[in-house]
This record gives structure tokens, C-alpha cells and sequence, in this order.
């Protein structure tokens, strides 16, 4: 058993990252797979799948096999964790005989059913024992807190799929929700924004791409501004236009307004000895989606709380994961196992 490395898997909707025991994060890669209709035969998954998205021809399909952090296509999903396993593993020929453990990361509100689905296709992918482990959880232990303590932590782990806020403490979460709004929802309020005030279609790799370069939870000081190009809805050619932050502000305003309403809600339900923990140490803020500009400023003013964004925000979930590695005894114990 000493050959096959114990993996910790992020298994977000927007990307993969995996995590091998000894070795830190060895991969990080979008959810995303190209299938061939015709043969059903996988073309190509990450990234080079990721470059086909909206670009492909007939007969190819790139598929998100994961939606709102739930499998969504549970044989696609299969075929990419066991591409990934073999990437890491060192091909096929040494996994075929070492299986490896593995921990995989959920959202905080799955339900049993979708945990199920997450082990299956795990342990088909190619797994000797699967463990689970959720994602605040995994988010704090990467981000360097020490979560057996008796003290109350706030973590608000914003991915691609879901938004996950928990104060954790002694180990364990006391109070947690899930959200169906990220990143991939920021996405989608800045086509459907675009397409309202713009009459112009962007694809989700240019809403992406605005996100990221100049998407505002907050208002800004100094407003930039973006050149964009799209379909013009009406002529129905290529067209460019320049796009403002504050545009994003109006677009997003809404999605991130519910992220706050979590975090709020979150805060309410909380019992009042941790309250005091958390609005000293502030709340933590992890994932990719904590990178929109400004939305630590919305949660601190809403909250009046401080609020930091970790270190490394997008790797934080799997390196938690990974660390959890070291302590699979007491997952043992907490987790759905099977073998």
C-alpha cells in the first residue's frame, strides 16, 4: 500500500484542484470536459477542454459536469475524476494495483443523496476508500486556523457553485448555510446585464473575464473602465464596447447583496460566546469568489465586523483538504466511508 499516494480533491464546479500527501497542490484545472456525441468518447478535459467552451462544432460538446457544487452528470464526472487521479498517480499501469485514499470536498448543505453520488463516482473513478469532508471545514484548516479549539470562526468560502458560511468550533460546525450563488451567478448577471442595457450577447468567458478585471461588489474610488466585444442583438454583428466598474456594481448588486443576507443570517443564529469570538477576530473569507473586488468591504459594512481574504483565497478549500489527510483517523470517525 506504500506506492499510492493519499489524495485530498477540491471538486469544485468551476475547477479541480488536487492535493497529493507529501507533495502540496499538483493540479489545478476548470470542471470541464469534451465529449465527442457521436462515439461518446472524451476528447480532452481541463483546460484544454476549457478553450472548446462555446467554441465547439456539432458533434463536440464541452460539458460542466457540476452545477451549483452538486454532480449534475454523474458518468461525466467519473470519467474527469479518474483523468485527474491518473494525472497525479503517474499513469495508468501503477494505479491499476495501488488504490489510493481519498478525502473529497462537499458543500456545507448537500444532502445524503448528493454525498452518495460524490463517493460513488469517487470509489468508480478509482479510489480505495473515500472519505468526506465539508468545505468550511477545509477552508479554515487551510487557511491556518486551529479549528479544535474552543473558539468561534467565521468562514465564508465563495466557489463557482456555492457559497458556503459556518462558524466552526471544537472541530465541527455549530451553524452553517449554503447558497446557490458565486461565481458562476456574478457570470450570469453580468450577460444578462450586458444583454439588457447593451442589447449585446457575451459569452461566459468574456463575463469572466469583466469579473475579474473590473467587477465591483463596493464602489469604487477611481472608476475603469474595459473594452468588451460581443454580438450586437440587433444588427446581429461583432461589435465593441467599453464597459464600466460601476456598471458591474449595478449588475452584481443583487447576488452579492444575498452573500451578505448569508453571512447575516449566519451571524443571527449564532450562540452569543462565539459572537464575541468572531467580532474580534473578524470573518474569513475564502475561494475565488472572494476575489470580486469590494465584497469584503460589503460584508464588513453590513456586519460591522473586520473582515480579511486569505492568503491563498482559491487554493485555501484544497489545501485544507489535503492537510485533512494527516488526521483521517477522526474523519474515520465523522464520515460516510465505504469500501
Amino acid at each position: 500500500m506504500g506506492f499510492s499516494p493519499d489524495i485530498g480533491i477540491d471538486l469544485g464546479t468551476a475547477s479541480v484542484l488536487v492535493y497529493v500527501k507529501g507533495k502540496g497542490i499538483v493540479l489545478q484545472e476548470p470542471s470541464v470536459v469534451a465529449i465527442d456525441t457521436s462515439t461518446n468518447k472524451v476528447l480532452a478535459v481541463g483546460e484544454e477542454a476549457q478553450k472548446m467552451l462555446g467554441r465547439t462544432p456539432g458533434n463536440i460538446v464541452a460539458i460542466r459536469p457540476l452545477k451549483d457544487g452538486v454532480i449534475s452528470d454523474y458518468d461525466v464526472t467519473e470519467k474527469m475524476l479518474k483523468h485527474f487521479i491518473e494525472k497525479v498517480t503517474g499513469g495508468v499501469g501503477l494505479f491499476k494495483f495501488f488504490k489510493p485514499q481519498i478525502i473529497v470536498c462537499v458543500p456545507s448543505g448537500v444532502t445524503e443523496v448528493e454525498k452518495r453520488a460524490v463517493i460513488d463516482a469517487t470509489m468508480e473513478a478509482g479510489a480505495r476508500e473515500v472519505y468526506l469532508i465539508e468545505e468550511p471545514i477545509a477552508a479554515a484548516i487551510g487557511a491556518g486556523i486551529e479549528i479544535s479549539q474552543p473558539n468561534g470562526s467565521m468562514v465564508v468560502d465563495i466557489g463557482g457553485g456555492t457559497s458556503d458560511v459556518a462558524v466552526i468550533s471544537l472541530g465541527g460546525i455549530v451553524v452553517s448555510t449554503s447558497i446557490k450563488i458565486a461565481g458562476d451567478k456574478f457570470d450570469e448577471a453580468i450577460v444578462k446585464h450586458m444583454r439588457k442595457k447593451h442589447s449585446i450577447l457575451i459569452g461566459e468567458r468574456t463575463a469572466e473575464q469583466i469579473k475579474m478585471e473590473i467587477g465591483s461588489a463596493y464602489p469604487r474610488d477611481k472608476e475603469v473602465f474595459m473594452e468588451v466585444r460581443g454580438r450586437n442583438l440587433v444588427s446581429g454583428l461583432p461589435e465593441t464596447i467599453k464597459v464600466s466598474s460601476e456598471e458591474t456594481l449595478e449588475a452584481l448588486r443583487e447576488s452579492v447583496a444575498q452573500i451578505a443576507d448569508a453571512v447575516h443570517y449566519v451571524l443571527e443564529k449564532t450562540p452569543p460566546e462565539l459572537s464575541a469570538d468572531i467580532s474580534d477576530k473578524g470573518i474569513l473569507m475564502t475561494g475565488g469568489g472572494s476575489l470580486l473586488w469590494g465584497l469584503d468591504k460589503l460584508i464588513a459594512k453590513r456586519t460591522g465586523i473586520k473582515v480579511y481574504i486569505a492568503e491563498e483565497a482559491i487554493s485555501c478549500v484544497a489545501k485544507g483538504t489535503g492537510e485533512a489527510l494527516n488526521s483521517i483517523k477522526v474523519l474515520q470517525r465523522t464520515s460516510k466511508k465505504r469500501y
